[in-house]
């Protein structure tokens, strides 16, 4: 029986990809599943059309995974070891056995040798969204106005920010950004970043491969977020059209989720009681 209260149709998305300006084709993937709440974004890397393989790969497994385990499992268990959602244990295992499959398949396919994929995904669950990434594409938020990047990118350019050898203006100029130090399919094992975040009514979320982030900095897309109107598919739409503006040399993918109302829980026979009795 599937036990599940979530927000996922209180929340409005919208979703582009795009080849960009320099590359021949569309090495990312994007996919949503609004029965779950889940929204993932993959950027693929390898040669020929190894990196597209391998972002589909992570993309449809890591969808396909936490779908089925929504209609079997109790998502109203906390993780003891972690203290997490079994709804972030759910995500974080899907993505690691997308990074299996990407592997074996990257082993056993000559010209999928070396294919790997950054992954970002937010999985919308009560009043949490659930943050979980592997490589530098990222997840933000706009709330209040207020633009906030809640993943780290795992990258050496990161790394290297992190240790004091850069500032971070300094690594806005950085021509070293795209060199990842953690993407699906390497190795046989990958960390998962994993956050619950507590959502608020008017939050306005978005996913992004590194070619909307090498193009526009934060300030920009702030803007864009702000200002943009109130369409979200019009909003995605003006990111990939400044990134293109501004050089567009990767592929560029965008997906926003903006969360339209609370979910307010139905209180249990108990809890009313209790209500009745204070």
């Amino acid at each position: 029986m599937k036990i599940t209260t979530s927000v996922q149709h209180q929340i409005s998305a919208a979703s582009v990809s795009d080849t960009g300006r320099i590359r021949g084709h569309n090495e990312d993937t994007i996919g949503d599943d609004r029965s779950t709440g889940l929204h993932v974004l993959a950027d693929g890397m390898g040669g020929y059309n190894a990196g597209e393989v391998a972002s589909e790969l992570a993309v449809k497994t890591t969808l396909s995974i936490v779908r089925e385990a929504f209609s079997r499992q109790t998502l109203s268990t906390i993780d003891r070891m972690s203290g997490l959602m079994r709804p972030s244990i759910i995500l974080r295992d899907a993505i690691l056995r997308a990074n299996k499959i990407v592997h074996l398949s990257s082993k056993s396919k000559t010209n999928c040798a070396g294919m790997g994929t950054t992954l970002v995904a937010m999985l919308f669950y009560q009043d949490r969204v659930i943050s979980a990434h592997v490589g530098d594409s990222r997840l933000y938020r706009l709330r209040n106005g207020s633009l906030s990047q809640l993943t780290v990118d795992h990258s050496l350019l990161q790394e290297l920010v992190d240790r004091g050898f850069y500032s971070e203006e300094e690594a806005l100029q950085s021509t070293n950004k795209n060199f990842v130090t953690r993407a699906l399919g390497v190795e046989t094992t990958v960390e998962v970043d994993i956050h619950e975040h507590v959502i608020q009514r008017g939050d306005l979320y978005m996913l992004c491969s590194d070619g909307l982030t090498d193009m526009l900095d934060d300030a920009n897309i702030a803007d864009i977020l702000k200002t943009a109107g109130h369409s979200l598919q019009e909003t995605a739409q003006q990111l990939i059209d400044r990134a293109n503006k501004a050089g567009g040399r990767d592929n560029i993918s965008v997906m926003l989720a903006h969360v339209d109302q609370l979910h307010t829980p139905v209180p249990t026979l108990m809890e009313r009681i209790r209500a009745w009795l204070s």
